[in-house]
């Protein structure tokens, strides 16, 4: 039995956690330029990192918000909240995830990252 493709796979985890909404403008804002970057997150991020069986994707996103709070990368971070909601994290296991980095990563870290959460969990839905 052939293994599935994993851009194919990776569409379906895309949108299991990003939600249709997100993937779809991503989709629809692709260019010639960046067609190979799409093609790139969805098959190796998505297909073969993010649908591993080794992690469930709850685990997977404390870590995404971790690292993407620890690099400073506020827009990322804002679109992985949303996802780590659409993965079953609680608000409150945000703020304990971004507490957690705070300590390892710097209080100045957390502070951005908790105000980056708030805005996006305040959104309505």
């Amino acid at each position: 039995m052939s293994r599935p493709d994993p851009y194919d796979v990776g569409m379906q985890t895309r949108r299991a956690v990003l939600g249709d909404d997100h993937v779809d403008r991503a989709i629809a804002d692709t260019t010639e330029l960046t067609q190979p970057f799409q093609d790139l997150i969805t098959r190796y991020a998505w297909g073969e990192v993010w649908s591993r069986p080794g992690l469930d994707r709850r685990s997977r996103s404390m870590i995404t918000l971790a690292l993407l709070a620890t690099l400073g990368h506020d827009h990322e971070l804002a679109m992985h909240v949303r996802a780590a909601t659409r993965n079953g994290l609680t608000a409150e296991e945000i703020s304990e995830v971004l507490l957690q980095t705070g300590i390892y990563a710097g209080v100045p870290v957390a502070n951005r990252a908790l105000q980056i959460a708030q805005e996006v969990l305040a959104e309505p839905e």
